[in-house]
């Protein structure tokens, strides 16, 4: 039935609806009661694309038509993700490509019912060739300036509808408490309260303050991985994790929380397994915990192939049936299969029928995924046009990622004022290291293909460090000679060999400064793991022969978690991490070591010096200024490299003026910062909050509020924040919010080991 057809049916089915029910709800309904079990079940399949693309041979790709007609047509499939060929393309081909899909959908079935397509664009255009990448989510929250989660998802939103996809897998909001986790650079760091701000600036920039997905420059969003995904015990993907449900509440729960309450469309599952229970089966987060307590009424999707997981893998299930009963039971609505629809289709049928499954649970999934689609307006146009988005990969938006790579980058040490580095003076620069030409270090995984290492095929698209510091310092003045390099195998993508290596110490001694370039090549989920977060032993021998010639060295770190440096960097005097800062991330480094920018990134994790010290910063070790016992006086379980919120600039800060007041139920601390410097720049102004006795062990502190203000040489600004009893609450053995009266200590400074003032109080 056409399109236009059953349009129709449904504005005249809407006059048997409830007054009390809204258009989209009569709508909804309307359709449900028109579909078979087989239209029911379809609706709830999602699909790769990848099975029905054909290779043409010289880059391109057609559709097999008759395989996608028998998902669509015959076995209703309502859902398709992921990208053809496996690598980004353009708009151009976006557009009519799910243009077609959706003629097929719509034209060719009973219903007309078109397809809901969904990508994972988590730092910009992921997938979406010619469009503006963006730095990973872990720069991103290293500004501390959540504008730029609002830009990045307003631009993100703009191109991936100019590419007539119209609901995005992001943002990710796993806490990064565990810098082992392979996927720590997908998320916003490891403070639950900074984690929470940013990721609902990047859903609203994606919804609409009004979360009005109809709207031809919005998408949905999809949160993920709910809920506890990324503190394994191994630190390895997809694997067990152990989390008291109060801490799961008190830590992880936090920004899902705040973008629920943000208005987010969609939910993804964490594919790991919390205390011998796969999320995915676990009825208790999936329907008591997200549906119940949190009031969730949208989309909840599967991550990759985790139904048959349950079986498979987990051994929960004894065969994909059952698998899939334990999901579609526990709460899930959509399940990513990604490929075997007939055996999930005909399995999910059966438990149907057979009552294992109710037909309340099937419906209630299928209206949900309705309703989606209703609000998304994709029965009145199920497609966007590229033509209609002239600004796609446009200047204005490549202004807007390099803004955010520039205010990411963090200046971590610079001993003796190495830094900022003057091109002017003629100095010879030496630049090594494996990441000085990759541009898929600068990107990371997620760009262009999934690995990351597409972005290698498109030069043009991203500078190397290399590139960018030729232009600046003049290519006479510049030596490139990167002594250790990746290897070009794919699939272990920390592989590294030596290149011209003893030619590379020995250019140090001739150059007056070096640039080290160290880090990661690009991975992504389980090809990530590693068995040592030390930097590759190479990487660690290069930089102690740099180091060695005497010469003043500038490391600069891009990596996707932080690598252990503890070995050499004592050595070193001047320390820069970019991060992961995406194809802007060039310049806006090299525009750092030059002095044009002046950093102003601030750390978002804790980064470790040793492997057995991977500890947050609000871990809940005894201070060791008050431990009396002398058995236990050492140096300290909280002894990192460089602590959560570190970041230096090149002007100074003065704290002054700090007070605490009352206005009804609110706190009220205010400070004045003044630059004392002799240049413009930017402090992350940070409240960190201590409860001195708790009935259970308190942190030793926690971030409350935050505040990045931009000051002019002797400007003063007072910075103001206010603090509820709620803030100060945490969850109980007994899982209950609580805030206990007692003697708190409020603390404002520069990072979370730099404070600056201390405000007693007692709740």
């Amino acid at each position: 039935m056409a399109k236009t057809t059953i349009l129709s049916l449904l504005s005249l089915g809407m006059l048997a609806c409830s007054a009390p029910q809204t258009e989209t709800a009569c709508r909804v309904e309307q359709l449900l009661d028109k579909m078979t079990l087989t239209e029911k079940i379809g609706q709830m399949a999602q699909l790769t694309i990848e099975p029905f693309v054909i290779a043409d041979g010289t880059g391109g790709f057609t559709l097999d038509t008759a395989l996608l007609r028998e998902a669509v047509v015959e076995y209703g499939v309502g859902s398709l993700l992921n990208v053809p060929l496996s690598e980004s393309q353009p708009a151009e081909v976006w557009g009519p490509f799910i243009g077609e899909l959706q003629r097929i959908a719509t034209d060719e079935t009973r219903l007309g019912i078109p397809l809901i397509y969904g990508v994972d664009q988590v730092h910009g255009g992921t997938y979406s060739l010619g469009s503006t990448l963006f730095p990973q989510q872990i720069a991103l929250v290293a500004t501390w300036n959540p504008a730029h989660a609002r830009r990045m998802g307003e631009i993100t939103a703009y191109e991936m509808r100019a590419c007539n996809i119209p609901w995005n897998f992001a943002p990710i909001l796993d806490l990064g408490a565990d810098p082992r986790f392979p996927r720590q650079y997908e998320g916003f760091g490891e403070d639950p309260y900074l984690g929470s701000v940013l990721g609902r600036e990047l859903v609203k920039g994606q919804e609409g303050d009004d979360n009005d997905v109809n709207h031809p420059e919005h998408v949905a969003t999809c949160l993920k991985h709910f809920l506890g995904y990324s503190v394994p015990a191994s630190g390895k993907d997809r694997t067990p994790a152990n989390i008291p449900w109060n801490a799961l509440m008190e830590y992880h729960l936090p920004a899902f929380r705040e973008a629920l309450d943000a208005g987010a469309h969609s939910v993804m599952v964490n594919s790991g397994i919390i205390d011998n229970e796969p999320v995915h089966a676990s009825r208790r987060i999936l329907t008591g915990l997200l549906r119940d307590e949190l009031g969730f009424a949208g989309v909840v999707v599967t991550d990759y192939e985790d139904l048959e997981k349950l079986h498979a893998r987990d051994r929960l299930a004894a065969t994909s049936k059952d698998a899939i009963c334990l999901g579609i039971n526990a709460g899930i609505d959509m399940a990513m299969i990604p490929i075997d629809y007939r055996g999930f289709c005909r399995d999910l049928c059966s438990l149907a029928e057979e009552g294992a499954v109710p037909m309340k649970r099937i419906d209630e999934a299928v209206r949900r995924i309705l309703k989606l689609k209703f609000e998304l307006g994709l029965f009145e146009r199920p497609n966007t046009l590229p033509a209609d988005y002239p600004r796609y990969g446009c200047k204005e938006h490549r202004q807007a990622s390099y803004a955010a790579a520039a205010e990411a980058i963090t200046l971590l040490k610079n001993d003796g004022g190495l830094l900022s580095l003057d091109p002017a003076a003629g100095r010879k620069i030496l630049v090594c290291g494996p990441n000085a030409q990759s541009r898929r270090a600068l990107c990371g995984g997620w760009t262009v293909t999934w690995q990351g290492h597409g972005i290698e095929r498109h030069p043009e698209l991203c500078k190397t460090l290399a590139e960018a510091l030729g232009e600046r310092f003049g290519r006479r003045n510049v030596e490139v000679i990167p002594g250790v390099s990746y290897d070009a195998h794919e699939s272990r993508y920390d592989t590294e060999r030596r290149d011209r290596f003893d030619e590379a110490a020995e250019a140090a001694r001739r150059a007056d400064v070096v640039v080290l370039c160290l880090g990661e090549n690009s991975y992504c989920e389980k090809p990530g793991d590693l068995n040592d977060l030390a930097l590759d032993p190479l990487q660690t021998e290069l930089a102690e022969r740099i180091a060695a010639t005497g010469k003043p060295v500038v490391l600069v770190l891009s990596e996707g978690r932080p690598r252990l440096i503890s070995k050499f960097s004592a050595k070193i005097p001047a320390i820069v991490q970019s991060y992961l800062p995406g194809p802007q991330g060039a310049d806006a480094v090299a525009d750092v070591l030059t002095g044009k920018v002046n950093p102003s990134g601030k750390l978002p994790y804790t980064y470790p010096a040793f492997p057995n010290s991977l500890a947050v910063y609000y871990h809940k070790y005894a201070d060791e200024q008050r431990n009396t016992d002398a058995t236990y006086k050492y140096e300290g379980d909280y002894n990192p490299e460089f602590v959560f919120g570190h970041g230096l600039s090149y002007t100074a800060f003065a704290y002054s003026g700090a007070k605490l007041t009352h206005e009804g139920d609110e706190i009220v601390i205010k400070a004045d910062i003044t630059n004392t410097g002799d240049r413009a720049g930017q402090e992350v102004v940070q409240l960190y909050s201590r409860d001195l006795y708790a009935s259970l062990i308190p942190d030793v502190k926690r971030l409350r509020r935050f505040e990045k203000i931009a000051l002019k040489p002797g400007q003063t600004r007072t910075v103001e924040f206010r603090i509820t009893k709620e803030d100060l609450a945490f969850y109980n053995l007994e899982n209950e919010r609580i805030a206990e009266p007692g003697e708190f200590l409020f603390e404002i400074g520069a990072s979370s080991a730099d404070i600056r003032a201390t405000l007693p109080f007692k709740l």
